[in-house]
């Protein structure tokens, strides 16, 4: 039998969490998968699994050797997939990794219309506010805001982000409409925590960056709660566009300061560096561009 075999039998073992919620998966046999593993730790000379009656788990070599033998297999089925399929044909699974507020409000909406034109792609799309080492942890493409800061990672623009201070017009009233950024010192602010930094809201000011320390009255770690707060006159707030594009239309927000918005900010797709992009990372991202070209040109607002 050889090493591959047994490294995909122990992948799928520690990935289900046990031998029969891998037997049952994979359409083999419980002894058979437990074999696999024990040659494989034969082979290797180091215990892989902690095995009780009641537990299973991976020892220390367990986890590292899951971590790069997922890694390997990812890319063998790359370079399978890659030498069979034609440019037009993708299939395989498909690990994205994207902030989770975004991935609720926008992506989703696109990953259900990829998939529906891919049927022979699967998803396991992880929305986690969390920066994930994409190789580290096998993800094949990540959705970031931002200029990605690793330089090994290849990165696609998919659309202006912007950031937007609003307020409710009630707010306005009470409080007065701040007209510079250090305006807003002292006043009661909702941060949405998923921000960096997010009691410290950056702004442009004569063409220098400036950083204002806001007073919290309210955190909360969304943007579409920090919206409907807004609206509700609890206080000021600094949001992602997407999240009061349609209270700033209807009057129920105002938006604040604008001339002193930052700019350059960008949603790109990221993806480790290869020298063949397997079909189904080269079509996702190539779905995603025009995905955003087509939600820009139906809402400009946006």
């Amino acid at each position: 039998m050889d090493t591959l075999t047994r490294m995909q039998a122990f992948v799928q073992v520690v990935d289900a969490g046990g031998f029969s919620a891998a037997a049952r998966k994979a359409g083999k046999s419980k002894a058979l998968l437990s074999k696999y593993v024990r040659d494989l730790e034969d082979e290797l000379g180091v215990r892989l699994l902690n095995r009780t009656t009641r537990q299973l788990s991976p020892t220390e070599a367990g986890i590292a050797y899951h971590r790069e033998a997922v890694d390997l297999l990812q890319r063998l089925e790359d370079l399978t997939a890659s030498v069979r399929d034609t440019h037009t044909q993708a299939r395989g699974h498909l690990r994205i990794s994207a902030p989770r507020s975004y991935g609720d409000a926008e992506l989703g909406g696109a990953v259900v219309e990829f998939m529906a034109e891919h049927p022979d792609i699967t998803i396991d799309l992880r929305l986690d506010d969390r920066f994930v080492d994409l190789v580290e942890e096998g993800f094949d493409v990540a959705i970031r805001v931002s200029e990605p800061a690793d330089s090994s990672l290849i990165a696609r623009r998919l659309a202006a982000f912007r950031v937007v201070t609003c307020a409710a017009p009630a707010w306005i009233e009470a409080h007065g409409r701040p007209a510079r950024p250090d305006d807003l010192l002292g006043l009661p602010a909702i941060c949405d925590t998923n921000a960096r930094n997010w009691h410290h809201w950056p702004f442009i000011v004569d063409g220098e960056r400036v950083v204002v320390a806001v007073s919290p009255r309210m955190n909360v770690n969304g943007p579409q709660v920090t919206a409907e707060a807004a609206i509700a006159g609890v206080g000021v707030a600094r949001v992602p566009l997407f999240a009061v594009a349609r209270a700033i239309q209807d009057g129920r927000l105002v938006a604040l300061l604008e001339e002193f918005e930052l700019t350059g900010l960008t949603v790109n797709a990221v993806y480790p560096h290869r020298r063949h992009l397997s079909a189904k990372v080269r079509v996702f991202v190539d779905f995603l561009v025009g995905w955003f070209e087509r939600r820009k040109r139906r809402d400009p607002c946006m």
